[in-house]
């Protein structure tokens, strides 16, 4: 059973069932933080995609090393208060994260104000 977040997390979407990017999950200092370490493109797509949908300094930077997952910090069985931008809209949500599946899976919530009004992604561990 692993107890930590911190790792290799691939999302899968939950529309299409396709791979999505390769994510990293680092700590510092007690806060965590993730990074698109991959990307799943189809063969007509940009095999180097852009955050073209960012705003100010993000705008245009490459979606690989991409910090998209920020300032999460643990509180009971949850990291909570952190923040996740979606680069296919350039949108910065709150976000919060729990592991499940004895440390396999990682439920990703981002949302708007409270945490009913969002979204829920399933992360699966990759190492």
């Amino acid at each position: 059973m692993l107890h930590s977040p911190v790792g290799l997390w691939r999302n899968v979407d939950d529309v299409s069932g396709k791979p999505r990017p390769l994510i990293r999950v680092t700590e510092s200092n007690g806060t965590l933080q993730g990074k698109i370490e991959k990307v799943f493109c189809a063969p007509s797509e940009d095999r180097n995609p852009k955050c073209e949908k960012c705003e100010g300094a993000l705008k245009d930077v490459p979606v690989i090393g991409l910090v998209i997952l920020s300032g999460l910090k643990k509180k009971g069985a949850e990291y909570t208060a952190g923040k996740i931008l979606d680069p296919d809209n350039g949108k910065v949500y709150s976000s919060k994260i729990q592991l499940t599946d004895g440390g396999e899976k990682l439920n990703m919530r981002g949302y708007i104000g409270v945490s009913m009004l969002g979204r829920s992604q399933i992360w699966e561990r990759q190492e």
